[in-house]
Formats: structure tokens, sequence, C-alpha cells
């Protein structure tokens, strides 16, 4: 008995390569797309704090005097947010040790920097939480914790 030509039993042939690379590509895109989505989320909760934060601020300077809780949703990756006294910003977060500033108008930054300067209020667990408060003959907002 005569066998034939004596090649290995694992041949793969160039399709089946080509495919498994073309399932490897796919998966490393579906990571990339899942990181890139979960960074736009937190770039989303931001913008949607610092919108929420000016219409609540806003309300309260616009009414006499007023004393309202308010808790506001960030990403957990931000550590805290700080009131401080700056001519051109009012507002610093700080995400593992990068601080981006904003402007938060109708603040009064001199009362609330008084007694501690940055005045930081902490992020727990995707969560901050203050006071909102302007008392009556008062012409700018507070922040307290």
């Amino acid at each position: 008995m005569k066998r034939g030509n004596k090649t290995g039993q694992m041949q793969i042939s160039f399709g089946m390569i080509f495919s498994i690379i073309l399932v490897i590509v796919f998966i490393a895109a579906g990571f990339y797309a899942i990181k890139k989505f979960l960074d736009l989320q937190s770039t989303i909760q931001v913008s949607q704090f610092l919108q929420d934060l000016q219409t609540d601020v806003d309300k309260a300077w616009k009414s006499p005097e007023i004393s309202r809780n308010v808790k506001y949703v960030l990403p957990k990756k931000i550590t805290e947010i700080c009131f401080i006294d700056d001519e051109f910003e009012n507002l610093q977060f700080t995400a593992n040790s990068i601080v981006k500033g904003e402007m938060i108008e109708h603040l009064d930054i001199a009362k609330i920097t008084e007694e501690e300067d940055p005045f930081c209020i902490s992020n727990t667990d995707g969560k901050v939480q203050f006071t909102i408060v302007k008392d009556f003959g008062e012409v700018l907002v507070r922040i307290t914790k």
C-alpha cells in the first residue's frame, strides 16, 4: 500500500487565516468604539452638570430668597469640583490631577471662598451635592456644603 503526499494534517487555508484576522480587527474596533462612547458619555455628563448648575444658579439669582439642596451626576473619574476666586473662571473639575476650568455667572465667589480657597466639594460615587443659597437683600448666589 502506497501512501500519497505526506503533508501535515493542520493545513489552514488562506481564507481561514484572513477570517481570523478580520475577527480580531472587528473585536479591536468594537472595544475602541465602546471606549469612545464611554468618553462621550463623560463629556455629556459634565456639560449637563454645567448647564443644570447655571440654570439653578440663575433661578436662585432671580428669586428674592432661597436655600435649596441640589444633587448632580458627574463621571466618577472627577474627584471633586472646586469654586475658586479667579477673574476668568470660578469652577474647576479635578480628575486624576487634570483640572478643567469653567465660569458660572451670578455666584458670589468672594463669600464662597472666604473661609476656604478653593472651596471644594467631593464627588462621591458619581454624585456631587451642595446647597444653593441666596438670602434676602443679597445680590449674588452662594454655594455651601
